[in-house]
């Protein structure tokens, strides 16, 4: 479970302050929804700084993969962590000189979406620098845990402050916490880095299209992308928008409900994510699990009027998005070429984020119109609506072989460098590899690989060939009546 920790040092600095800055910015996440509630006591005024929160990704996420393929992820990470770090500070200054400018608060919202930008798609990409390859499932589930982690500690400690000594001190702990992360960044060995082959630099419009066209080739990337969007929009952006009008106005708690409930969410999340690190491997079946678990339990909030109730259910559907986001994550980084991962990582989390946005203001819209019934409704239902689809989808391809990539004994669907594995052969040039194969064995070699290359989204017939070339070694005396090739 813990191997990632384990083997790499440079997994094992970023790991602990990434638990310290994750900690901090769920204290400001919790904190800073909660004092546009009392200042305006609008839900969509509350949907109006998700939306700022996340628009600056909505327009520039995209070309923040270009710049994590581009530039040293480490020292990217280095820069947008400073301007959160300043950001959170401003946050901290407004809320202790008890200004009440809505706009401010606005504006310094949209300062951790820039943020956000650069920061989301090289901090996923250097994941993969800091463990490679193989244990690349591992570490962006217990990285998943972690970042839920701080969900539990994060909000509680909010709920705590906020009640105790006002919002101003959860933006001041936010501040002070990038340090750990950043000492960690300073700290990494270079030369202990996984190298990745960055490509020839192009123009940004160019670059994104590469990234657009590798996305369109795969089915199971497309389908991530598809159930993500839907995710976000009515899932990611319930859990900004929706907990604190839930606490207030539906369960009429105050500041320690909130903290509470989100502090449920997390610690679902983290029982999820951690059951996935110890599965270390990937499968598009605990893929659709993962959407499954987190839109049901959003759906059945829809009439709860019980703080006990409801936390049940945010803890079950904190395990689903662990799931969901832990086995999306690693598929998607899977099956990018080094050249092309942050485009690929951008692309996925731009479905999520850069939906917040429109997401925040249609929850408040919903709950104003029809309180958190009618929003948290519409929201699960939607999720199950694009989790049933996605199965659809992908249930045409039965089997993990048909673009599924697994780790940890199970056969990847593509190389090191993004291209497909050449051991998998579709089944319609089976009779042209067992008579290349029956000739190879005649002259005293053995040659498993022909050269041809599979198609995309033929897992069926591929292991449909395999079973038979199986079949046919055990049985000699049919093979030996094959024809030689000429």
């Amino acid at each position: 479970m813990l191997a990632s920790l384990r083997k790499y040092r440079n997994y094992r600095l970023y790991f602990v302050g990434q638990i310290v800055s994750y900690s901090g910015s769920w204290m400001q996440d919790t904190a800073l929804p909660w004092l546009v509630l009392q200042l305006t006591h609008s839900p969509f005024q509350v949907g109006l700084l998700v939306f700022c929160r996340y628009g600056p990704f909505m327009v520039g996420g995209l070309y923040g993969g270009v710049i994590a393929d581009r530039f040293d992820n480490r020292r990217v990470l280095m820069c947008s962590q400073t301007l959160a770090m300043c950001v959170a500070a401003g946050l901290a200054a407004v809320a202790f000189a008890g200004v009440d400018r809505l706009w401010l608060l606005y504006v310094l919202a949209a300062g951790t979406g820039v943020a956000l930008v650069f920061d989301n798609p090289s901090k996923h990409a250097l994941i993969y620098q800091l463990v490679g390859r193989e244990e690349l499932p591992n570490a962006v589930s217990l990285n998943v845990s972690l970042q839920n982690a701080a969900k539990v500690v994060g909000p509680a400690l909010g709920g705590v402050l906020i009640a105790a000594v006002g919002s101003g001190w959860c933006f001041a702990v936010n501040a002070f916490s990038f340090v750990a992360v950043l000492a960690a960044l300073v700290a990494m060995r270079r030369a202990e880095l996984f190298r990745v082959e960055r490509g020839e630099r192009r123009g940004g419009v160019r670059a994104l299209r590469e990234g657009f066209a590798h996305v369109r080739g795969s089915p199971l990337l497309m389908t991530i992308l598809g159930i993500g969007s839907v995710l976000g929009l009515f899932g990611f952006s319930t859990m900004r928008t929706l907990l604190s009008v839930l606490a207030r106005d539906t369960l009429h708690g105050g500041a320690r409900t909130f903290g509470a409930l989100f502090a449920a969410y997390g610690a679902g999340a983290v029982a999820g994510a951690l059951a996935s690190a110890a599965r270390s491997s990937t499968g598009r079946r605990f893929l659709i699990a993962g959407a499954l678990l987190f839109s049901a339990p959003i759906l059945a909030l829809a009439p709860v009027r019980a703080s006990a109730v409801a936390a049940m259910l945010l803890f079950v559907a904190g395990a689903g998005w662990a799931t969901w986001s832990g086995q999306a994550f690693a598929q998607v980084q899977l099956a990018a070429p080094d050249q092309l991962r942050g485009r690929v990582i951008s692309l996925y989390t731009y479905t999520i984020i850069a939906s917040a946005p429109l997401g925040g203001l249609l929850g408040g819209w919903l709950a104003d119109a029809g309180g958190t019934e009618l929003a948290f409704a519409v929201s699960g239902g939607a999720g199950l609506a694009a989790a049933a689809a996605g199965a659809a989808v992908l249930g045409g391809r039965a089997g993990s072989g048909a673009g599924s990539a697994q780790v940890g004994g199970a056969r990847s669907r593509y190389r090191g460098d993004g291209t497909p594995d050449g051991r998998l052969f579709p089944g319609r040039l089976r009779l042209r590899r067992d008579r290349a194969a029956a000739g190879a064995r005649a002259a005293g070699r053995r040659d498993e690989h022909v050269g041809v290359e599979p198609r995309h989204g033929q897992g069926d017939l591929v292991r449909a060939g395999l079973r038979r070339r199986r079949r046919d070694e055990s049985r000699p005396a049919r093979r030996s009546a094959l024809p030689r090739p000429s």
